[in-house]
């Protein structure tokens, strides 16, 4: 029988996740099929109930359903713990299984795709939501020098700078929370934009020094040259764009439902053509 899997979010439409998948099933030879739902705003638990009275084996899940997917679920894994969210659930006998494949899609992306290793460098994180939230542990486990957390909200940037503290799992990595008007006098090696600016086209308050030589600009958003793209290119970065991620931590999602790893690369480069 053909497995089923899906994505989760509102809106749903526009996901290119079932392109991904349906490619990935290709190529590794898996009799699935993948969905786009839309579940209502007050709808997801029983969205989720229904998927799995009708046989799904797992899903995807996006805006704006993460944290309540979060709470839903029976098991998390390490990697959801620390994000305080999740986007991959697995449908299992003993309930749902949560995981969170964002930050290893990011960090896989930008040390793989992008051949830049972050050990050692200067990193720049924008944001302090769930998309910040998602990808940090995962970029303080390869080791930067130093890690700052800049936001409008210093106090969100704080409170994750707080909580990496008490955990006391990175002190080997300088973590900072610094206000944009801060940043004057600093130069970083990665910058990682990880807020919605992007969708409205409002800029970030970013000093013009803030990308040492070389620097990577990363938007986490994808699709579009966004206003945070357009300031690093005038600046001399080099940029991307968060695509290869998308692909990355859908690869880590479906080898956690079919034990496969797919391959990536061409798949990224077939998106942007």
């Amino acid at each position: 029988m053909t497995d089923r899997y899906a994505v989760i979010g509102h809106p749903v439409a526009h996901s290119k996740s079932p392109l991904i998948h349906e490619a990935f099933a290709q190529q590794t030879a898996q009799d699935m099929v993948y969905e786009r739902i839309l579940a209502p705003l007050d709808g997801f638990a029983e969205t989720v109930a229904s998927m799995r009275t009708a046989g799904f084996r797992g899903a995807n899940v996006t805006v704006p359903f993460k944290m309540e997917a979060f709470h839903l679920a029976t098991r998390l894994t390490p990697r959801a713990m620390d994000a305080g969210a999740v986007n991959t659930l697995k449908f299992t006998p003993e309930g749902l299984v949560g995981d969170n494949t964002d930050g290893v899609g990011l960090v896989r992306d930008i040390q793989q795709n992008l051949a830049i290793a972050i050990a050692g460098k200067r990193v720049l994180l924008i944001g302090a939501g769930g998309a910040a939230e998602g990808v940090l542990h995962p970029i303080l486990e390869q080791q930067p020098s130093l890690l700052v957390i800049t936001n409008r909200t210093l106090d969100k940037a704080l409170s994750m700078v707080k909580k990496v503290e008490e955990q006391g799992e990175f002190r080997y990595v300088s973590v900072q929370a610094h206000a944009f008007e801060d940043l004057q006098g600093q130069a970083f090696d990665i910058v990682i934009n990880a807020t919605s600016a992007g969708l409205s086209d409002s800029e970030l308050p970013l000093p013009a020094g803030v990308f040492a030589p070389g620097a990577l600009a990363y938007d986490m958003m994808y699709g579009r040259e966004t206003p945070f793209m357009k300031f690093a290119r005038a600046q001399q970065a080099r940029v991307a764009d968060g695509l290869g991620m998308l692909v990355e931590q859908a690869a880590e999602s479906f080898y956690l439902w079919r034990g496969i790893r797919p391959q990536t690369a061409a798949l990224i480069t077939a998106l942007r053509t």
